[in-house]
């Protein structure tokens, strides 16, 4: 296997966890509150990887006596990101939550564009304007479908809105960093931070109901994805061209909407999935396919 295949076999594994993970967070509602998903999230992350550090590489774990602020600051952030997202999962659902946090990586090619002073070319003004219009029309799908539940999508939205420009601002600082600390460094502080602050907001008197071996399946699953996605990621990077990896995982929505799906012709009960009408894949449509045009994937320039 060539090392593109490799790349590009990596950029998938993470698209499909990414894509899977939002209907697992949405099965995880039936058994525990959304802060406390997040907080177990981090938490496992956070131990296996200090765990694997403590044992093949303690150096590492200096960083946590001193972390630099503005990597406390990104944890902080990515804290955010991870409970705006899980709350738009509990409003409106995995679809409606994949469909608009696209707004973060897009926030983030506008800041290409102000502080990086990277090139707008015309694909990606295109881009740009296919993604808003897609996002409008998707939306309204959205308000008529949920007559008489407007406030819940409103408020779901506004979640994810506030989680995906935290991602936008994780981002950035990740990008900054990352030129002088290791990604693997990096990510123990990101993950320590937020499982830190949400300690107060985690209900522990749920973990000790749990009388089923699929929950634990879940729990282990929701732990292990953070781990397994970025690390297949970083591979995929190492690997393959970030262009292509790119336009692998700004579709990783496509992955969701068919399992939803195939829940659906399954008729699963694991939660209500709701039937997304035509119209409303085609606003979805839109919204990934000026994501993909917008980031730049088919731009040679990086920032």
């Amino acid at each position: 296997m060539t090392d593109s295949s490799k790349g590009l076999l990596y950029a998938i594994t993470t698209a499909s966890l990414w894509g899977a993970l939002a209907i697992v967070l949405k099965i995880s509602l039936n058994f525990f509150d959304p802060f406390t998903v997040v907080w177990w999230r981090f938490t496992m992350a956070f131990s296996v990887l200090a765990s694997w550090f403590l044992i093949r590489k303690p150096a590492y774990l200096r960083i946590l006596k001193r972390p630099p602020l503005n990597l406390l600051l990104a944890g902080l952030l990515l804290g955010i990101n991870y409970i705006g997202f899980m709350q738009g999962v509990h409003y409106t659902g995995p679809a409606v939550t994949q469909v608009m946090i696209q707004v973060g990586p897009l926030s983030l090619a506008v800041i290409g564009f102000v502080f990086f002073k990277e090139k707008l070319s015309w694909l990606r003004a295109v881009g740009f304007l296919l993604a808003i219009v897609g996002f409008v029309f998707f939306y309204y799908q959205q308000l008529q479908r949920m007559l008489g539940e407007a406030d819940l999508l409103n408020q779901g939205v506004l979640w994810i809105l506030f989680g995906a420009w935290a991602w936008t601002g994780y981002a950035v600082l990740n990008k900054i960093l990352v030129k002088t600390i290791p990604s693997a460094q990096i990510n123990l502080v990101l993950y320590g931070v937020p499982a830190l602050l949400f300690i107060p907001f985690a209900d522990f008197s749920s973990f000790a109901s749990i009388h089923s071996f699929w929950v634990v399946v879940i729990l282990l699953f929701m732990g292990g994805n953070t781990l397994a996605a970025y690390g297949s990621l970083s591979l995929a990077l190492k690997y393959a061209e970030a262009n292509k990896i790119s336009i692998i995982i700004t579709s990783n929505p496509v992955i969701t909407f068919v399992l939803l799906e195939v829940l659906l012709w399954a008729d699963v009960r694991w939660f209500d999935v709701p039937s997304v009408s035509f119209l409303s894949y085609v606003g979805a449509v839109m919204v990934l396919a000026g994501a993909v045009l917008a980031i730049g994937v088919f731009s040679k320039r990086k920032f």
